[in-house]
């Protein structure tokens, strides 16, 4: 059919959209009579598949009726029930159990040569007593059947067990495991997976006494979707143990190394199962999943001995830079923290408002002295050496303007001093002595080590670190 446009065109539209939704509906209409018409007949005689005879062919009713009653009489749960034959139609009366003893008995008669259709008339009977009798057979049965077993469930629990404690013997007594795994923390997975295949090994020797080897399929199929579904839901513990052994494989730090992880900075405690533990500076406990620490970005300031510090002076733009990089440059090599081997570093690094920028470098040994200390005295070392030699250190110099108000004239009291009387230097506190160390975060480190939950600690000194 073709649709004009405009107008015409969509009322076209319209009229075919309703016919479509007239003939869906008439035709959903038509299969709920036609399951309601088969719903019916379902109720009604059943035809049977063997062809209708007639004549001298045809069996007679009483023999029908005769092989169903025999055939009825041995099995159990039709002794209610009443047969009647007519021109080959069976006709059956009575009750029985449940329905699955009615559609039995239709498969029954249906089987009997000569019958015709089959109207099944039986009621489910209502008699409790009538109802347990064949499950307390069936209870009695697997009883019988379980005590005429048992030897054999004895023997399989028997071979089960010794596997399982042998398993468990060579798992534990024996120190194999120790002198395979990288450390304690893996030789503990390679026992658990030891003891699993061993139990596992003990199940299928079990079935196979019992000749049920064909459970194994399905008890295997049923673990790996316990197994899915769990690691779907404990997906960041599985993820954080694995985590963890994959760092206690790679030691990415030792006990004590001072660490950046993820910005977090601070002293490393120890190494769980779950989280790596830090001490910050300050003494507060740090704890980072192992599943971040391992994919995140990880600074180890102790694994090399020798780190570089930096700092920044100003001085005046007219002075002389280069005699001002020198001078500093000697003071730093006087001190006996800075290492000769690298060198010291200086260079101007930017000209600001009121001054220019000077940056100085220079190395230390962490094993010898606190780098904190050390940078704050190589500062203070620097800044005298160049106030002694004349070098003004400018501080920021800023000129405001007030509109319509008299410009003030500083009196001698308020006039700004370019430099500051040459005082003698006071000598540096002990608490500033870089040679003297803060053990305080190593102590709560150690503490954490040996702490009330065990001191479980995966990181091996003796192990090759990554």
């Amino acid at each position: 059919m073709k649709l004009e446009r405009g107008v015409d065109g969509s009322v076209n539209v319209k009229r075919a959209l309703l016919r479509v939704v007239l003939g869906v509906t008439a035709a959903a209409m038509f299969s709920l009579t036609a399951s309601g018409s088969l719903a019916q007949s379902a109720d009604g005689p059943v035809q049977t598949d063997g062809q209708i005879e007639v004549g001298a062919e045809a069996v007679r009713d009483s023999e029908i009726l005769n092989r169903i009653e025999k055939l009825l009489a041995q099995i159990d749960g039709f002794a209610a029930v009443d047969v009647s034959v007519s021109e080959g139609v069976v006709r059956i009366t009575g009750q029985v159990i449940d329905n699955a003893a009615q559609d039995r008995v239709n498969q029954i008669i249906n089987r009997v040569e000569g019958v015709v259709a089959i109207e099944n008339e039986t009621e489910i009977s209502g008699t409790l007593e009538e109802r347990l009798a064949p499950a307390m057979e069936r209870i009695a049965a697997r009883t019988r059947n379980l005590l005429a077993n048992g030897p054999i469930f004895l023997v399989a629990l028997t071979a089960f067990l010794v596997v399982a404690a042998g398993g468990w013997l060579l798992t534990t007594r024996i120190g194999i495991w120790t002198r395979l795994a990288p450390n304690a923390f893996i030789a503990d997975v390679y026992r658990a997976v030891a003891r699993i295949l061993f139990i596992l090994t003990g199940l299928v020797l079990a079935l196979d006494i019992l000749n049920a080897t064909a459970l194994i399929g399905a008890v295997l199929g049923a673990a790996g979707v316990v197994g899915l579904a769990l690691g779907f839901a404990v997906r960041d513990t599985v993820e954080n143990f694995i985590a963890s052994i994959l760092l206690s494989l790679r030691q990415p730090f030792r006990p004590n190394d001072f660490v950046d992880i993820q910005g977090d900075q601070g002293t490393v405690a120890r190494l769980t199962s779950r989280a790596t533990i830090l001490i910050s500076p300050e003494g507060n406990h740090i704890r980072i999943p192992n599943a971040t620490v391992f994919k995140g970005r990880i600074v180890n300031f102790t694994r090399d001995p020798r780190r570089r510090f930096g700092f920044n002076l100003g001085v005046d733009a007219d002075a002389d830079l280069a005699a001002a990089l020198a001078t500093a440059v000697t003071a730093l090599e006087a001190q006996t923290f800075v290492l000769k081997d690298p060198e010291v570093g200086a260079w101007i690094s930017e000209v600001g408002d009121s001054n220019v920028i000077l940056t100085f470098t220079g190395w230390v040994d962490q094993t010898k002295v606190d780098f904190a200390k050390a940078r704050g005295e190589a500062i203070r070392a620097a800044k005298l050496a160049l106030e002694a030699a004349g070098f003004g250190l400018p501080e920021p110099i800023y000129r405001v303007r007030l509109d319509g108000a008299q410009a003030a004239v500083p009196s001698s009291e308020e006039t700004v001093v370019a430099g500051r009387p040459a005082t003698e230097p006071a000598d540096l506190p002990e608490a500033a002595d870089p040679a003297r160390s803060e053990p305080a975060v190593a102590e709560a480190a150690e503490r954490e080590r040996t702490g009330l939950d065990g001191g479980e600690n995966l990181l091996d000194v003796q192990q090759q670190v990554e």
